[in-house]
């Protein structure tokens, strides 16, 4: 199964990354609605689309205004929108207000509750809360032979309740918008730094870790010292957008 990475960027797009959106075109699931959901528009394999968000902020989700080209030409009969009720109204009361955005939207929403939901390809999905500010979920994506999870927007730490969500996942992709040495500024935006990222993975015992939402200002990732944390966890994966990678 191919996973595409189609924004990797945190807070706001950069010369080189968009915003927060993965995609698994073969089965027409996508994982947040960041400026990077554009992307989607040449991969669209199936007739229905699947789009599960992990909060709202808009980095998240500014994304489905985009859907009017997205789906230009496309022969898609239904988009599916995920995300818990609280969440929906925001979007439907804010993001779509009609002097912020006037056209409706072409997708229908779906309540996103802790019970998992059924994925094509005989897959499930299990959402489970995050800490970070307004509230976020995490997805673990489960298929009958591999795995994958999710984790965005959250200060990593050992004692995360989420830990034992992710256990022995084939693929851990999660957010590291800080190097180390920002400790500070990670646990008051709700981010996370590379070592507790490492060490959660470490301890997960998941099989590979490719880190997302980085910091824009780092958009290269260059800040990021991976042999730092070699002893920790290995192999850790910095995807650029477009860049695809199979579990």
């Amino acid at each position: 199964m191919k996973l595409h990475f189609l924004g990797t960027s945190g807070y706001h797009p950069t010369r080189q990354r968009d915003t927060a959106c993965l995609m698994i075109p073969e089965l027409g699931v996508i994982l947040d609605a960041g400026s990077g959901i554009f992307r989607a528009r040449e991969l669209i394999e199936t007739k229905e689309l699947h789009i599960f968000l992990t909060h709202v902020h808009l980095d998240h989700v500014v994304g489905l205004t985009f859907l009017i080209d997205v789906l230009h030409e496309q022969s898609v009969d239904h988009v599916w929108v995920y995300c818990d009720p609280e969440k929906q109204a925001v979007i439907e009361h804010h993001l779509y207000h009609p002097l912020l955005f006037p056209v409706p939207p072409r997708f229908v929403f779906r309540e996103l509750t802790s019970s998992p939901i059924s994925l094509p390809g005989d897959g499930r999905l299990t959402a489970f809360p995050i800490t970070h500010p307004g509230g976020c979920l995490g997805f673990r994506l489960q298929w009958p032979d591999h795995d994958m999870a999710y984790v965005t927007d959250t200060t990593a730490a050992l004692s995360s309740d989420y830990v034992k969500q992710i256990r022995d996942v084939d693929l851990l992709v999660h957010e590291c918008y800080f190097p180390d040495g920002y400790e500070e500024q990670a646990a008051l935006t709700g981010h996370s730094c590379l070592t507790p990222v490492a060490q959660v993975a470490a301890a997960a015992k998941a099989k590979r870790l490719a880190l997302v939402h980085l910091n824009p200002l780092d958009e290269d990732g260059s800040q990021m010292d991976l042999k730092s944390v070699d002893k920790i966890f290995s192999p850790i994966l910095v995807p650029c957008d477009d860049e695809i990678i199979e579990f």
